[in-house]
């Protein structure tokens, strides 16, 4: 594994700026993948892994860089909980962990950067140098991870009965005898024009 400000620096640039949930991401997902055992995420480890993010900001695109899981490979899965948490699983063992950043890390960050006013620059330096029992939440936990949300080829690929798209991952709903996609089955978020 690369050092923390090494990781950091790469997330930062795949994110656009450094900013203190680029830190909290990048830690985030070091503690993560050493609590399940996973020592080398982008390298021979990289199909055992698997990530569940629970909020789609700036941790999220630290998580990513560090660990090498994305959406198009798999192995990483938004859950919208808007929580500044991620679960990491080992598939190997089944070890998982759910990592939560403590909300009292904001206010518990004067008492490290006591001299920076400015409260994002102060979240900024003092989440690289606090405890981790301090900045995270730990918990152990089972994840049960359906067969269609697992990395690797689709289980089946089927036509949509209505408009013609191809539906993978078994995403399709079935309604009055019909295979529909789901914009097809109403839950569509675009409007047609």
């Amino acid at each position: 594994m690369q050092p923390f400000e090494e990781l950091l620096e790469i997330s930062a640039k795949i994110h656009g700026h450094l900013c203190a949930g680029q830190v909290i991401g990048v830690r985030m997902a070091l503690l993560g993948l050493r609590l399940i055992g996973i020592d080398d995420p982008k390298g021979a480890d990289r199909k055992k892994l698997y990530v569940i993010v629970e909020i789609d900001r700036c941790a999220t695109d630290a998580i990513q860089s560090v660990t090498g899981c994305s959406l198009g490979k798999r192995s990483l899965r938004w859950m919208d909980f808007g929580i500044m948490a991620a679960t990491f699983v080992n598939l190997a063992t089944g070890s998982a962990v759910r990592v939560t950043a403590r909300e009292e890390a904001r206010e518990l960050s004067a008492k490290y950067c006591p001299k920076l006013t400015d409260k994002y620059e102060r979240q900024l330096e003092a989440y690289r140098l606090m405890l981790e029992d301090e900045l995270f939440a730990v918990q152990e936990v089972r994840v049960s991870i359906p067969e269609c949300d697992m990395p690797g080829r689709p289980l089946r690929r089927v036509l949509c009965g209505q408009c013609g798209d191809y539906v993978q991952d078994c995403r399709e709903v079935e309604r009055d005898g019909k295979t529909l996609c789901r914009a097809c089955a109403g839950q569509r978020y675009y409007a047609l024009l």
